[in-house]
């Protein structure tokens, strides 16, 4: 069974339906494990640097993102880490599944930029064709 999950987030309401499957998931599994990773790609790293001037308001904006699939996952008792990366997500995403050995990746059918996602291809797309476990795509 799926022991050790992955679940991408960035934001959305895509998201938490994600988590939402992720927990359905690991709520049949004794001791499994999420983890959440979040990407922030540079771009949007430079952008809230120079609005937000603050460090720790930098990462608070972070942790707000991440905050409603984290509450999720704490009301239902599912033992999970956070992990923050930085770069581009879709590549970020499949490096993890090829340098941890996870059971499925749960992911959003889309995040916050159908404009980048139409032109660069989605992230989910790109982590179902090189991750190296399974992926639940959530509509």
């Amino acid at each position: 069974m799926y022991q050790n999950i992955l679940l991408a987030v960035d934001g959305s309401e895509n998201s938490v339906r994600a988590a939402k499957e992720a927990v359905k998931i690991a709520s049949l599994v004794d001791g499994a494990e999420v983890t959440v990773v979040y990407v922030s790609d540079y771009k949007e790293d430079a952008n809230e640097v120079i609005h937000d001037a603050v460090a720790m308001e930098f990462d608070l904006a972070r942790k707000k993102k991440i905050q409603p699939v984290a509450e999720l996952l704490d009301r239902e008792k599912i033992f999970h880490q956070v992990e923050v990366l930085h770069g581009i997500p879709g590549p970020a995403i499949v490096k993890m599944t090829k340098e941890k050995q996870y059971d499925l990746v749960v992911i959003g059918s889309r995040g916050l930029s159908p404009i980048r996602e139409v032109m660069l291809g989605s992230v989910s797309h790109k982590v179902v064709n090189h991750a190296e476990c399974p992926v639940l795509v959530v509509r």
